[in-house]
């Protein structure tokens, strides 16, 4: 369905272009040190934080994928949504504190504190892998679904051009562009989501007239035990590992975190990032139920596409809900070229060149950028294997890499005598299982395997897969544990030390007003669940 847009339409979203790419190069950091090109020079406020947690995280899949998934099943994909907000607090109360008393520069950098280096090179290494195939291609190939219908480009020439324009300023700019440039961007996608989803319930008669459209089940958020995609005890169970691994542990994301300010300004920014967490099912889901309701042959990773391109958007309008689509594409791009820019310069390139100049490593990360714009346009081709169930696709590949990483953070954190040894052995194991479990299902997917107990251990639920994962990775951990037993080369005492971490001097002037805050946000979820249960 080509829907070939109006020129003024096309003027905004050229005007949102120069405003990211104007941002992007004014702020533009100083090349004087690492702090500065990859972390602001921790030097971010909470707003920023906040704003920049959500941008960061929503990307073209979501748009894609989540109105996909609600056409197909309804509100029930948005359960990932609400978790996050749960994981998002964890993040600012007790994990971000751990993290910025220490002064990491990456959460690699944590597991090297806590182990040794091997076990952050690894970590380091898998989270780099990661970005290329959960990040990079995945968001890609959901924005070329949206242009190929839109504009009739071909994914490869969108993918080519988005590429482009966001390398130029992560490039030059560094983290401080990217920040800068998520604020606007973020502000930006919230407002056309919210455009289209009111202009869709208008078309559909509202919140009844969508209720009277749809089977009782796209409203039901909890699924049965054996359902396919979202069972309820993988949602309670599984979910939150894979969200622990993405919020908590995920240098993509705990990049933002640790160039805040201050303790106060993570847990401000954390918890504006869960408050705008609310907004998805809302405004990236239910489109999806209003596009099936007004048009059933439109199930699926088409569903979003199919009622930004139907007429019910005017002239004008169209055009900055388009811009929003852009501006979630570039800032999770922009996210993943910086934080694989650093992961390489400071978990590898630096602890090899121990006296390496501050401007050679900005150099360093600066090459590292131009080489991963330059990979993305040459894997451009693969994202054909993606699953035409983007978001689906995507947690379940996240499901596969997180569970031993998040087993490994949690024991590491609660468990004194966990030795360097076993936890690298750990995750070794764990991600080799889950990795293995990644190829496999691609294969019996592709007919390529057709034995039974094979077939039977890669149709297993990915959120079931995660906790049998999670915890088969915790027990390889503490038998490995019990086999090597050492005694800890780092002292587990400087690294948490509970009182002045959790509850730092500098921070508790606001405490009672964040945890207010928070318990808002938790009360107003809670609802959600009651609601739609």
């Amino acid at each position: 369905m080509n829907n070939p847009i109006s020129l003024i339409d096309s003027l905004i979203i050229l005007l949102s272009i120069i405003i990211v790419l104007a941002i992007g190069l004014y702020f533009r950091n100083k090349d004087s040190n690492t702090n500065e090109y990859f972390l602001a020079g921790r030097s971010l406020g909470w707003f920023a934080v906040g704003i920049s947690l959500f941008a960061t995280n929503i990307s073209s899949e979501h748009f894609i994928g989540l109105a996909g998934s609600g056409a197909s099943r309804g509100l029930a994909v948005g359960q990932f949504e609400l978790i996050a907000i749960f994981l998002l607090i964890l993040l600012g109360w007790f994990i971000a504190p751990i993290y910025k008393n220490l002064g990491v520069s990456t959460t690699p950098e944590f597991l090297e504190k806590r182990f040794d280096v091997s076990s952050r090179k690894l970590f380091s290494g898998i989270s780099i892998f990661t970005y290329i195939i959960t990040k990079i291609l995945v968001t890609l190939f959901a924005g070329g679904i949206l242009f190929n219908m839109i504009l009739g480009w071909s994914i490869f020439t969108s993918a080519v051009a988005i590429v482009l324009l966001t390398g130029v300023y992560s490039l030059v700019g560094g983290f401080s562009a990217v920040v800068k440039t998520q604020v606007f961007q973020g502000i930006l996608l919230i407002i056309s989501t919210i455009i289209l989803t009111v202009y869709g319930l208008i078309e559909v008669g509202g919140i009844s007239g969508l209720q009277q459209k749809l089977p009782e089940s796209y409203f039901q958020m909890f699924k049965a035990i054996d359902d396919p995609d979202f069972p309820w005890t993988g949602i309670i169970f599984g979910a939150p590992i894979i969200a622990f691994w993405y919020w908590c542990a995920d240098h993509y994301i705990v990049q933002r975190v640790l160039g805040a300010k201050s303790i106060d300004a993570v847990r401000k920014g954390t918890l504006l990032a869960a408050a705008l967490k609310i907004l998805p099912l809302f405004v990236l889901v239910m489109p999806g139920l209003i596009t099936v309701a007004l048009y059933p042959e439109a199930a699926g990773d088409i569903a979003y596409p199919t009622l930004l391109a139907s007429g019910i958007i005017p002239v004008g309008i169209k055009g900055i809900v388009i811009a929003g689509f852009l501006a979630a594409m570039m800032s999770s791009l922009s996210a993943s070229f910086n934080s694989i820019a650093a992961l390489y310069t400071l978990d590898f390139y630096k602890p090899k060149h121990p006296d390496a100049s501050e401007r050679t490593l900005v150099l360093v990360g600066r090459l590292i950028t131009i080489a991963v714009v330059v990979a993305v346009l040459l894997i451009i081709p693969f994202v054909k294997i993606i699953n035409s169930h983007i978001y689906i696709f995507l947690q379940s590949t996240q499901a596969f890499i997180s569970a031993p990483i998040t087993a490994v953070f949690i024991l590491g954190l609660f468990i004194k005598k966990i030795n360097s040894r076993s936890a690298f052995l750990a995750l070794v194991v764990g991600e080799f299982f889950g990795l293995s479990r990644f190829i496999l299902e691609l294969l019996v997917k592709e007919n390529l395997i057709t034995n039974s107990l094979l077939v039977s251990y890669a149709q297993i639920n990915y959120l079931h897969f995660t906790i049998i994962l999670f915890i088969a990775t915790g027990i390889f951990l503490l038998v490995f544990n019990y086999v090597f037993i050492s005694i800890n080369k780092y002292d587990y005492g400087r690294i948490i030390s509970t009182g002045d971490v959790i509850f730092n001097k500098n921070s508790t002037a606001n405490i009672s007003n964040n945890l207010i805050f928070a318990g808002v946000i938790l009360i107003i979820t809670l609802s959600i669940w009651y609601i739609f249960i």
